[in-house]
């Protein structure tokens, strides 16, 4: 079906319904590798969420989400109807029960499931590219990205191939379209559940690299890029712990002079400039102290970790099914599910849509704020 033409008092409606001011601009989703259960979690979270998904829309490819639709519907039940917006203004137009969606680029011919493939890699970099820019312009409050295959997306080639993933590619669009270089527009990756969030010092390195990233810069970085973003989040000054490098901190230089030798010297900085950190704290306790539970409530607000795996293992270990990607440091907005393509279950509507749900959620809840007013530069 084609989009429903927005119809006087219609959006109107739809805003006071959903509670949302009238200046508020559409939410972008990426439907991810079109191999992977990008499409299906997407077209999930249109079916069980649909409250929350109302002003929201997808970045993707008609015939994709349509198969996606198919794969997902129950029993007895009718797919969900593909409404093909020609405006992104329209999804405040399209009633619960259909899945909007922007057709990027010319449609292609449907990629096969379960596959890494240059054209899956491609159409799922052209996505994301129009959604950031279209962020990038004001014209989307936010985006939430679907997973990306990163052997898929190196695959594709040109302007794709270098990026290991989404956070890098949002990265350079963004510089590219402030005229500054990558450098000079820091991004960290932040993963958040109910319990507990963590931001990394590096990102997609090799461990042995993301060692060496660990100097002063990049701690001191760290911690404004998260002071800033947490601020605007939770409307104080956030409590930051951050975890130490080596076993126990280092144990005063026992195992290590990282952390007297830059760790330390980069809290004692933030601190100056008016940040709470605390630290460094041995990394196998300190991501328990920051833990929120109904019993008791965390130390600190967010554990600021010195590599991908040390924070990101503590997040995933309470769960994959609400954990959230935030990049902090972007001009806009960006969420994505925590976990990747699943080629394995592809195509067979097994896939849990939880984290995809939880990523328009807080998308919607940071769009509360712009973080052109709230994080200075």
């Amino acid at each position: 079906m084609t989009a429903l033409p927005p119809k006087a008092g219609r959006r109107s409606s739809l805003t006071q319904e959903m509670q949302i001011n009238p200046m508020d601009k559409p939410v972008a989703i990426t439907m991810g590798d079109a191999a992977g259960i990008g499409p299906e979690i997407v077209a999930k979270a249109f079916r069980d969420a649909a409250h929350l998904c109302r002003g929201c829309f997808v970045a993707g490819d008609v015939a994709t989400m349509r198969r996606a639709s198919a794969c997902i519907a129950r029993s007895g039940q009718q797919p969900l109807p593909v409404a093909v917006l020609e405006h992104i203004e329209e999804a405040f137009a399209v009633p619960p029960g259909c899945i909007p969606v922007v057709q990027v680029g010319r449609p292609q011919p449907l990629v096969p499931f379960g596959r890494v493939s240059a054209s899956g890699g491609a159409l799922a970099g052209a996505c994301v590219a129009w959604a950031a820019q279209a962020a990038l312009r004001v014209e989307v409050g936010a985006m939430v990205t679907a997973p990306l295959n990163k052997l898929a997306l190196s695959a594709a080639g040109g302007l794709y191939a270098g990026y290991p993933g989404h956070t890098e590619m949002l990265q350079a669009l963004a510089a590219q379209f402030s005229g500054r270089t990558v450098a000079e527009l820091p991004v960290r990756m932040m993963l958040a559940n109910d319990e507990l969030r963590t931001v990394l010092v590096s990102i997609h390195l090799s461990l042995r690299q993301a060692i060496e990233a660990v100097d002063f810069d990049n701690v001191f970085q760290t911690l404004q890029i998260t002071d800033r973003a947490l601020r605007g989040m939770l409307g104080r000054a956030p409590r930051i712990a951050v975890a130490g490098l080596n076993p126990h901190a280092g144990e005063g230089g026992l195992f290590g002079q990282e952390e007297i030798d830059i760790i330390s010297p980069a809290i004692e900085a933030a601190r100056a400039a008016g940040m709470c950190v605390d630290g460094p704290v041995a990394p196998d306790t300190v991501f328990m102290r920051a833990r929120a539970r109904q019993a008791a409530a965390s130390e600190f607000d967010v554990v600021v970790a010195m590599y991908h795996d040390q924070g990101l293992i503590p997040v995933k270990y309470l769960g994959l099914d609400q954990g959230v990607n935030v990049t902090l440091g972007l001009p806009f907005i960006r969420t994505s599910p925590d976990h990747g393509t699943a080629f394995d279950i592809a195509g067979k509507g097994t896939a849990d849509a939880a984290s995809m749900v939880a990523a328009i959620r807080m998308a919607r809840q940071l769009a509360g704020f712009s973080p052109r007013h709230s994080l200075p530069d």
